[in-house]
Order: C-alpha cells, then structure tokens, then sequence
C-alpha cells in the first residue's frame, strides 16, 4: 500500500467507554486523493473512530495525524481542512437550500461564493436550491449536507453512513458524487458504510474493523489478491461436467441455477472450454468471477472471531 503522502493517520488509538475498549491500538493510513472505504460490523468501532479523527473525542492513548501533523498543535488549522457528514444531516427545513449553505458559510468563514460550486457539485440545479428544504427528498437532503461538507473547500471529506436510508436511485447519485472528488475535486474521501456493494464501486482503499482492532487495511486489489478467482459454467451435462472437470484435477462445486463453479483462475478458461467441448458436452455459459468485497469481508471478520 502506497502510504507516502497521507491525509489522515492514527497511531496505536486506543480509547474506552468504561469497561467497554471502542478502539485498540488502531492504526491507519489513508492516502491523498483515495476513497477509503471504513467497513466493519454493527459496534466495530467505526463511529468512534470518526469521532477521534474529527476532534470530537479524545483518545485515551495513541495519536490522531491530518495533512502530516498531530491534530492538537493546531486543531482549529486542522480541522478547517477537513469536511463531515456524521449521523444525520443538520438542516433547518424551513429555509432553502441556498439559505442553509448561506448560514453555513458564516459558520464555516467561507466565502458566499462557494455555494455555487458546491450546488453544482452535489447536482442541486439553482430550482431546488431555492426550495424549502421540508419539500425535498431524503436523497436531495443527503446532497444538500454534502454541498455543506464541501463548503471551504476540503481536502478531507469524513462521511459515516453516507447512504443510509437513500432508495436506489438516491445511492447510486451519491455514489457517482463521492467517485468523482478525487479526480475531478482533489478531495480525498473516507466514508464508513455497511453497503458493501457500493463502497466496493467507489472504494480505492478499505480498512475492515472487528471489535475496535484493525485487521485488514490496503487496496482492494491486495484484499482480494490472496483469494482465487472462479469460473463459473453452464452445460448441458452437469454431472459428466462435474466429472471430467474433477477428473482433470479441478475442484468444483455447484453454482446458481444450475451452474457449476470451478475454482481456477481466468486463464483457465480456454483449456476447461476445450476440455468439455471435446468430451461432446455443450457450453452455454462461461465467466470468471473474481470475489466480492462482500466475500472477502467476511472471510476476514469471521476468521477474526
């Protein structure tokens, strides 16, 4: 993992909560201009760890780093640096969209300028800006807040649960948001989600917590470099299939609708072809599938238990 120009960074955090350790020795890394991916179950420990990265909590040891320096010699500098989205987005439903940007701009010492930047950034056309923020979706909401995190104009974009609650449609306009800060906005992006699905279509990097302790963090290339690709197919003879494939030396295993999953890597694909094609078995189907973020992480958090 290529660490050498960091954004945000921790150093053997620990903190509790009485009897309750919400963060061990946590130590993480996250590059400029990445989208980091912050997995972990239900009480990982993810919020918290959020909560440290923003200033919100103290550790009870170790160390928070933003931009190359430790977050109390200067704090205030820090954290002007950095935009959030943490639980629900706090709007005032009576004022428009523009007007709940213009209050945050006082709030924030940010120019009145920004707001349409940030408009156009989170796909709030001018007409909804002028809304009440009571008529809008809760799609519409969760942009209308990220409009508000960009305000400044951060290099660290901090969101817990971005998606949460949005319909499809609302997810996957968020989603294309959050992919194009990097490259088109030079703004580096950790979020925490448990859609996994979604983080795995925007995600650079991922860290997976369990229990408050780190137990995997990289790109997803690395996460899934240790687990085998599969090819998946469909014929006309499952069971002769299944048996010339064994035959050869192939471990398989049944697959949806009938399919069968042979675990072998993509430049497998050809010779299985052949090798079925040439025993008179027809080949209607056949794919590699590579594993899913959903996969990996449970293979990991589970082996952590």
């Amino acid at each position: 993992m290529d660490v050498s120009v960091l954004v945000a960074a921790t150093r053997g955090l620990h903190r509790s909560f009485g009897q309750t350790l919400a963060v061990r020795n946590l130590t993480l890394a996250v590059p400029e201009r990445a989208v980091y991916g912050f997995l972990g179950p239900n009480g990982a420990g993810k919020t918290t760890t959020i909560r440290l990265l923003l200033g919100l909590l103290r550790p009870h040891s170790g160390s928070v780093e933003l931009f190359g320096r430790p977050i109390e010699e200067d704090r205030r500098a820090a954290l002007a640096r950095v935009g959030s989205l943490v639980e629900a987005p706090s709007l005032y439903p009576h004022l428009t969209g523009r007007e709940n940007l213009e209050i945050r701009c006082l709030l924030r010492d940010a120019p009145k300028s920004e707001i349409d930047r940030v408009l156009a950034i989170a796909r709030l056309e001018d007409g909804a800006a002028r809304r009440a923020v009571r008529g809008y979706s809760l799609g519409m909401r969760q942009r209308l807040a990220l409009a508000q995190a960009l305000l400044g104009s951060p290099q660290l974009l901090i969101l817990d649960e971005p998606t949460n609650g949005l319909d499809p449609a609302g997810i996957r306009e968020m989603r294309e948001l959050l992919a194009a800060l990097p490259g088109e906005h030079g703004v580096t992006v950790f979020l925490s989600s448990h859609l996994l699905a979604e983080v795995e279509q925007v995600a650079t990097h991922v860290g997976i917590l369990s229990r408050g302790t780190l137990l995997f963090e990289g790109t997803l290339a690395e996460l899934h470099a240790h687990r085998e690709e599969r090819i998946v197919v469909g014929v006309d003879r499952p069971a002769d299939a299944r048996a010339r494939l064994a035959g050869a030396g192939f471990t398989v295993t049944p697959a949806a609708n009938g399919f069968l999953r042979v675990a072998a890597p993509a430049r497998e694909a050809a010779p299985i072809n052949a090798l079925l094609v040439g025993a008179g078995i027809a080949v209607h189907h056949l794919a590699v599938e590579r594993p899913s973020l959903e996969e990996a992480f449970m293979e990991v958090t589970e082996n952590s238990c």
